[in-house]
């Protein structure tokens, strides 16, 4: 394992004792239970079982992103640091820009995210809504999507600066969420969303 990614920088943010630390943790906790999902945030462990409506619209997001990106630049539940202090996502669905390369590490790059999108679990809500929402804007994601089966809306987040996202819309499901004029350049329909 290296300290520092090809540039001298410890990679996905943080120092290079904070990347050691999260492989470490990583190490120790995988495999995760089956059907759960492990997520590091902020350098708090998450696991949480995975929920049949949540399945049913992570795929229904990942088969309509399927028109524009090739299958092997859509990940789900896939490890990837972000900046900040031990924050290693599984993203629920996320997307990498055409010419996305792996790290030293054998990791997908932050730098490489075009989209990310997280349906709302109730453990974990709060993050996806707070901390991840300000580490996707931090780490420059152009557009971050979080689809909440519970009130049955969906929140598009776009132009992040700093910490926050300086455009966001909610809307109900039954709405498409445009993203013409984003990177990702497609509609999604969300009327076949199932709620919780």
């Amino acid at each position: 394992m290296t300290d520092v990614d090809s540039d001298g920088n410890a990679p996905a943010g943080g120092d290079a004792d904070d990347w050691r630390t999260l492989d470490m943790l990583y190490d120790w906790l995988e495999p995760a239970p089956e059907g759960c999902k492990l997520e590091i945030v902020e350098g708090n462990v998450y696991l949480v079982p995975q929920r049949d409506t949540h399945w049913r619209n992570t795929l229904a997001i990942i088969r309509q992103l399927s028109a524009h990106y090739e299958e092997n630049r859509l990940l789900s539940d896939v490890r990837v640091d972000f900046p900040g202090h031990l924050n290693g996502f599984a993203s629920d669905v996320l997307a990498l820009a055409s010419d996305a390369v792996k790290g030293e590490d054998g990791r997908w790059r932050y730098q490489d995210v075009e989209f990310v999108a997280e349906v709302i679990s109730k453990g974990t809500a709060v993050n996806d809504y707070g901390v991840k929402k300000a580490v996707y804007a931090t780490a420059g994601v152009p557009v971050y999507l979080i689809v909440d089966p519970y009130t049955g809306t969906w929140h598009l987040h776009t132009l992040p600066k700093e910490d926050e996202y300086r455009s966001v819309l909610s809307l109900d499901f039954g709405t498409p969420v445009d993203l013409t004029s984003t990177v990702v350049g497609l509609t999604l329909a969300t009327d076949a969303f199932p709620r919780d």
